[in-house]
Protein backbone atom coordinates (compact mmCIF):
# COMPACT_ATOMS: atom_id res chain seq x y z
CA UNK A 1 0.00 0.00 0.00
CA UNK A 2 1.38 3.47 -1.21
CA UNK A 3 0.95 5.38 1.78
CA UNK A 4 3.16 7.92 4.70
CA UNK A 5 3.30 6.99 8.55
CA UNK A 6 3.92 9.37 11.11
CA UNK A 7 5.41 9.24 14.77
CA UNK A 8 6.64 11.46 17.42
CA UNK A 9 3.93 13.74 18.17
CA UNK A 10 3.01 14.11 22.13
CA UNK A 11 2.32 16.54 24.72
CA UNK A 12 4.56 18.62 25.95
CA UNK A 13 5.53 21.82 27.53
CA UNK A 14 6.26 25.35 26.81
CA UNK A 15 9.59 25.69 25.49
CA UNK A 16 10.69 21.96 24.91
CA UNK A 17 11.23 19.91 22.17
CA UNK A 18 9.71 17.17 19.62
CA UNK A 19 11.06 15.38 16.84
CA UNK A 20 8.51 13.88 14.29
CA UNK A 21 9.32 10.98 11.81
CA UNK A 22 7.87 10.18 8.28
CA UNK A 23 7.98 7.05 6.55
CA UNK A 24 7.53 6.40 3.06
CA UNK A 25 6.35 3.22 1.51
CA UNK A 26 9.10 1.64 -0.18
CA UNK A 27 6.66 1.62 -3.32
CA UNK A 28 7.20 5.47 -3.07
CA UNK A 29 9.85 6.22 -5.35
CA UNK A 30 11.89 9.74 -6.91
CA UNK A 31 10.63 11.44 -4.08
CA UNK A 32 12.09 14.95 -4.59
CA UNK A 33 9.91 17.33 -2.12
CA UNK A 34 8.87 16.32 1.43
CA UNK A 35 6.93 18.63 3.16
CA UNK A 36 5.34 19.23 6.92
CA UNK A 37 2.57 21.01 7.51
CA UNK A 38 0.21 21.93 10.21
CA UNK A 39 -3.46 22.49 10.68
CA UNK A 40 -5.55 23.73 13.46
CA UNK A 41 -9.25 23.14 14.01
CA UNK A 42 -11.00 25.64 11.13
CA UNK A 43 -8.28 26.64 9.62
CA UNK A 44 -6.47 25.91 6.52
CA UNK A 45 -3.58 23.91 6.24
CA UNK A 46 0.00 25.71 6.00
CA UNK A 47 3.58 24.18 5.47
CA UNK A 48 6.09 24.26 8.31
CA UNK A 49 8.81 23.00 6.24
CA UNK A 50 10.08 21.84 3.19
CA UNK A 51 13.05 20.15 2.02
CA UNK A 52 14.31 19.15 -1.73
CA UNK A 53 16.61 16.65 -3.41
CA UNK A 54 19.72 18.21 -2.99
CA UNK A 55 18.88 18.86 0.75
CA UNK A 56 17.76 22.86 0.13
CA UNK A 57 15.40 23.68 2.93
CA UNK A 58 12.31 26.19 3.20
CA UNK A 59 10.95 27.60 6.53
CA UNK A 60 7.51 29.07 7.27
CA UNK A 61 9.14 32.42 9.13
CA UNK A 62 7.19 31.44 12.41
CA UNK A 63 9.73 28.60 13.02
CA UNK A 64 13.22 29.75 11.59
CA UNK A 65 16.26 29.18 13.57
CA UNK A 66 13.73 26.68 15.98
CA UNK A 67 12.98 23.79 13.41
CA UNK A 68 15.27 21.92 11.54
CA UNK A 69 14.09 19.41 8.18
CA UNK A 70 16.07 16.89 7.64
CA UNK A 71 15.72 13.44 5.17
CA UNK A 72 17.09 9.86 4.86
CA UNK A 73 17.11 8.59 1.58
CA UNK A 74 17.74 5.40 1.92
CA UNK A 75 15.08 5.16 4.63
CA UNK A 76 12.83 7.42 2.59
CA UNK A 77 11.98 8.95 5.95
CA UNK A 78 11.83 12.71 6.77
CA UNK A 79 12.00 14.25 9.88
CA UNK A 80 10.88 17.16 11.49
CA UNK A 81 13.03 18.52 14.88
CA UNK A 82 11.37 20.95 16.66
CA UNK A 83 12.62 23.35 19.36
CA UNK A 84 11.37 25.64 21.65
CA UNK A 85 7.57 24.72 21.25
CA UNK A 86 5.40 27.31 21.49
CA UNK A 87 1.56 26.69 22.69
CA UNK A 88 0.26 28.35 19.41
CA UNK A 89 1.82 26.24 17.65
CA UNK A 90 -0.65 23.03 19.45
CA UNK A 91 -1.44 21.50 15.48
CA UNK A 92 -2.14 18.18 14.12
CA UNK A 93 1.23 17.84 11.96
CA UNK A 94 0.83 15.86 8.70
CA UNK A 95 3.64 14.92 6.15
CA UNK A 96 3.55 15.13 2.65
CA UNK A 97 6.11 14.16 -0.56
CA UNK A 98 6.05 14.25 -4.09
CA UNK A 99 6.78 10.83 -5.91
CA UNK A 100 6.22 8.36 -8.20
CA UNK A 101 4.43 4.84 -7.68
CA UNK A 102 6.82 1.81 -8.34
CA UNK A 103 3.81 0.68 -10.92
CA UNK A 104 2.54 4.04 -12.51
CA UNK A 105 5.87 6.17 -12.39
CA UNK A 106 3.38 8.56 -12.47
CA UNK A 107 4.61 11.90 -10.38
CA UNK A 108 1.60 13.02 -7.84
CA UNK A 109 1.23 14.03 -4.02
CA UNK A 110 1.20 11.71 -1.32
CA UNK A 111 0.19 12.34 2.34
CA UNK A 112 0.44 10.90 6.16
CA UNK A 113 -2.13 10.72 8.13
CA UNK A 114 -1.33 13.34 10.80
CA UNK A 115 0.04 13.46 14.30
CA UNK A 116 -0.85 15.60 17.25
CA UNK A 117 1.27 17.80 19.01
CA UNK A 118 0.10 19.68 22.40
CA UNK A 119 2.07 22.31 23.79
CA UNK A 120 0.63 23.00 27.10
CA UNK A 121 1.49 24.10 30.40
Amino acid sequence: QVQLVESGGGLVQPGASLRLSCAASRSIVSIVTYGWYRQAPGKQRELVAAIISDSGTRYADSVKGRFTISRDNVQNKVYLQMNSLKPEETDVYYCKCIGKTSITMTRREYWGQGTQVTVSS
